[in-house]
């Protein structure tokens, strides 16, 4: 793949460490490519169009009483917010929320917020420090002609770690977390990814760290949304962060031909064969999709388009959620990172 190859640049000031480790994985990539062209005509698309609303209902799935509380669930909500894909023929993990049947992201969301109108207080560090096995199932129980959610005893420790470390470090509130970053979106991943093992999304690439801090990025950007940039989610810097990179934003870039795979990579993930975590497939895809983003904010930036990053990140995201009958299949791993 390497005849596609392009120079990319990083910003000159990069904190997060997201776009200058990634660069030169994409640059050398043997099974990824990005197709510039590709990009640039996704740019010119969006930027005809007008930018579509927010969801309206992103806030109705998530509890919001305005206060550090909310900043308790949302750290647990992105805790646990990871793979929830299923192997062909397999059932998916689905919840039934208000008559609706769910799954994946919003039926982690609907089933953290019913749990709080059933009375448990998923805001306190102390509950969640010594939440037992059997509450967790209860609380993420599934239809009844749905399997249980994948990696069920990771996501216990990750949500007893939460607990934990707001406890040992922050008085037992994401709100002092926050207060310490003094509400600045880069600074508060960095601490997200430093204090907290479950966020420290970092791979290692011929030697060479490899930043993607995928979920301690989404938790501010999703406290930030849901707040509204109010009181304790009022995050400044937000276009300090990259793109989230997990497994349906490759999907839709591939289907635009912003990502290109190479044959036996195509053949695999076409297969539903798993990619390895920490495998060389997987980085280079996501520090593809990174850098496919970022590309895609400059371009449209060019148009006269002023979006960050967690912006066309979550456009992204709406829009991979559309199935086509066409479609071909997202990369398979099984992480607690996406």
């Amino acid at each position: 793949m390497r005849e596609h190859a392009i120079h990319l640049i990083p910003p000159a000031s990069d904190p997060l460490g997201v776009l200058t480790t990634t660069a030169p994985v994409v640059q050398a990539a043997r099974l990824v490519a990005l197709d510039e062209a590709a990009i640039a005509a996704l740019a010119v698309r969006w930027a005809g169009a007008s930018w579509p609303q927010d969801d309206a209902d992103f806030g109705a799935l998530h509890f919001n009483d305005g206060t550090a509380r909310t900043a308790n669930w949302v750290l647990l909500l992105d805790a646990l917010n990871f793979c929830f894909w299923a192997d062909p023929g397999e059932p998916r993990w689905r919840i039934t929320w208000r008559g609706k049947t769910l799954d994946g992201y919003n039926a982690l969301a609907a089933a953290l917020t019913q749990a709080i109108a059933d009375g448990r207080p998923l805001w306190d560090a102390r509950y969640l420090a010594n939440l037992d096995e059997a509450t967790l199932h209860e609380i993420l129980q599934p239809k009844p002609d749905s399997v249980e959610i994948p990696l069920f005893a990771e996501r216990l420790a990750n949500a007893r770690e939460v607990g934990a470390v707001l406890l040992a470090r922050y008085d037992g509130q994401f709100a002092n977390t926050i207060e310490a970053a003094q509400h600045d979106a880069v600074t508060l991943t960095l601490l997200l990814a430093r204090n907290f093992s479950s966020f420290n999304d970092v791979a290692t690439w011929h030697g060479q760290e490899v930043r993607f801090y995928k979920r301690a990025q989404i938790c501010v950007a999703d406290l930030s949304m849901l707040l509204q940039g109010k009181g304790v989610g009022a995050i400044s810097g937000m276009d300090g962060l990259t793109a989230f990179a997990d497994y349906k934003l490759p999907q839709l870039l591939r289907r635009f031909g912003a990502l290109v795979y190479a044959p036996e990579l195509a053949a695999q993930v076409d297969a539903y064969i798993h990619v390895a975590p920490g495998s060389e497939a997987e980085v280079e895809i996501r520090a593809a999709t990174i850098w496919a983003v970022e590309l895609l904010r400059r371009a449209l930036l060019a148009h006269g388009v002023n979006r960050t990053a967690s912006e066309i990140d979550y456009r992204l995201w709406v829009e991979s959620q559309a199935h086509l009958p066409d479609e071909r299949p997202y990369h398979r791993t099984r992480t607690i990172y996406y």
